[in-house]
């Protein structure tokens, strides 16, 4: 049974409910559709109360923006434990839960909001990022990468989250089947450059020798197994 009356909050307090109440109409609506009057009536409090804590919605959208980055940084760590294509679809799982939560906000945040030019914004993007390509590396277990390990994850990073905007507007492909995909990619970005490069070559034998049968990566072998048949029809011209 509620009494009516309000409890008083400090200051930190206020503030941390106030970017909790901006995150959340934020991750339904563009941060550009969002008034500061609707910040104040969600969180139960005056207009001028909000702009005594935050001097302007810049900087409460910076402030989500920031606990936002910092949950989407986090959705890329797992247990470095098991086959490498099990461990980058769960957090593929988890990337898309984000995604999918938080779809408008995370529009914004990838394309420019409020913020737009803003490097605090910037910076907070580009520290994701970051953050994304670490955790990769460290699953795989290689500190000092060499150039086109560097190209491979930071592009299936930057694909990854492409792809999710895309998605976003449309999802015209089932979630799981995209998430999958994008396990998928990685492994065509890896095989690709091992072409290339010896030591991409080894890192990809490495994978492959400890991914089981029934696991993502096994499950694009045997989807490409699937189509070589209709490669044998095509003129060798034309694969040269």
């Amino acid at each position: 049974m509620t009494t009516g009356v309000r409890r008083r909050m400090g200051v930190d307090e206020r503030r941390q409910q106030l970017i909790g109440v901006a995150l959340e109409l934020f991750s339904s609506r563009s941060p550009d559709d969002v008034s500061i009057d609707e910040i104040a009536a969600a969180a139960g409090i005056s207009r001028p109360l909000v702009y005594h804590y935050f001097p302007g919605k810049q900087s409460l959208y910076e402030a989500a923006l920031r606990r936002a980055a910092d949950e989407l940084a986090g959705r890329f760590h797992e247990p470095p434990e098991g086959p490498l294509g099990a461990r980058l679809l769960r957090v593929m799982g988890r990337f898309f839960d984000f995604v999918e939560e938080h779809g408008p906000g995370f529009s914004a945040l990838m394309r420019g909001g409020p913020a737009v030019g803003s490097s605090t914004t910037n910076a907070m993007i580009d520290e994701v990022r970051q953050a994304a390509y670490e955790q990769i590396l460290a699953h795989l277990g290689i500190e000092a990468p060499s150039p086109r390990l560097r190209l491979v994850v930071r592009s299936w990073v930057s694909l990854a989250e492409s792809t999710a905007l895309i998605w976003l507007d449309g999802r015209g492909i089932p979630r799981g089947e995209l998430e999958l995909q994008l396990v998928h990619d990685f492994a065509a970005l890896t095989a690709v450059s091992a072409a290339y490069d010896e030591e991409m070559a080894g890192l990809l034998v490495r994978i492959l020798e400890d991914e089981p049968a029934d696991g993502p990566f096994g499950d694009l072998v045997g989807r490409l197994m699937s189509i070589a048949p209709a490669l044998d029809r095509v003129p060798a011209q034309r694969l040269r």
